[in-house]
């Protein structure tokens, strides 16, 4: 009996994606992702392009041309939404020659974009909000972030010690999260952010410093499972998040998640099995207070601990993630009527 062939997906990356200076959840992402589909039977080709996504340089454009037509005839090529959407013209060109689906981590909402989107045959996202965004005449997928299993973390008695996991930049908030931990000075708490600090090099200077507050650079490992396993609380005071899987990390270890409504990040922390909310979602103005409730009142702490270890139960890893991407790919390999 003849096996059947392993079937086979170029994945074509950001060139960074395995810099451990550079850590994201879409670099993450890319990399469990081409994982999964390995283990589900996929032969992965990688073809990391260097550039300065989503805003190419003519070189980038020809770098990532010159890629694309080394792939052979009809072959499914799964791009990189950070590149995809940056190049219309160069996946305009070979729409028909390759069966290319766009891989979307956080939408543009460009012209450049749309174009290039509908030069796809499918396109997957990674949250809902972000499916919810685009406006394109193909076929899209949701595949959300997966986590793996993690201990429980341990939880102080006083809730003290706080945890933000992002690079520090505007975007993520760092400014308000500072300005929200000023107003707290009279409770007991620390707070260790954890992020490149190179992003914004300006901005990072311009935060006030307070005492209680440590800035780590990034972390990946067992000093990231560290980091994690010592917080009480997770804090995000982000400005838009497609939908922050840093939440569902935290949430692997039943640690409570104060962050701002934004984005796709109340479909990140969900809700645990008995319909509670597993932390606190509110708008930029009540962070402060939120995060003076959290200190001071124990009963609250409790609370929303246990529905943090309920909602750990429910998330699913990436082996889903995979199944749900490797779905798409098949159907664009093997569209219905092929062959027929």
């Amino acid at each position: 009996m003849r096996r059947r062939p392993r079937r086979v997906v170029h994945a074509v990356l950001p060139n960074d994606v395995d810099d451990p200076a550079s850590p994201s959840g879409g670099n993450v992402y890319d990399r469990r992702l081409c994982a999964g589909l390995a283990a589900l039977g996929w032969s992965v080709r990688e073809h990391p392009v260097r550039g300065s996504w989503p805003s190419p340089r003519p070189a980038d454009r020809a770098a990532l041309a010159r890629v694309l037509v080394a792939v052979p005839d009809g072959a499914v090529v799964l791009v990189d939404g950070l590149i995809a959407s940056a190049v219309p013209e160069v996946l305009g060109s070979e729409r028909h020659r390759l069966r290319l689906v766009a891989l979307v981590h956080m939408p543009l909402g460009t012209e450049a974009e749309r174009a290039a989107l509908a030069a796809a045959r499918a396109v997957v996202t990674t949250s809902r909000w972000t499916r919810d965004r685009l406006a394109v005449p193909v076929p899209v997928q949701v595949a959300s972030p997966g986590v793996d299993p993690a201990p429980l973390a341990s939880g102080s008695p006083a809730g003290d010690r706080l945890l933000c996991v992002a690079a520090v930049t505007r975007h993520k908030g760092h400014d308000r999260l500072v300005e929200t931990l000023a107003t707290v000075p009279d409770l007991r708490w620390r707070c260790l952010c954890v992020g490149p600090l190179d992003r914004e090099p300006g901005f990072v200077a311009g935060l006030p410093r307070l005492d209680r507050v440590r800035y780590s650079g990034p972390l990946v490992g067992s000093r990231l499972a560290a980091a994690y396993a010592d917080a009480d609380l997770l804090v995000l005071p982000s400005r838009g998040e497609t939908y922050g899987m840093v939440v569902t990390e935290a949430l692997a270890r039943g640690i409570p998640v104060l962050a701002t409504a934004v984005g796709g990040v109340a479909e990140a922390l969900g809700r645990a099995p008995d319909g509670s909310l597993p932390g606190m979602l509110v708008e930029p103005a009540g962070l402060a207070g939120a995060l003076r409730c959290w200190l001071t009142d124990a009963g609250l702490r409790d609370q929303l601990r246990r529905s943090a270890q309920g909602r750990r139960k429910t998330l699913s890893g990436w082996t889903v993630t995979a199944q749900r991407v490797a779905t798409v790919l098949a159907g664009v390999a093997d569209p219905p009527g092929a062959g027929r």
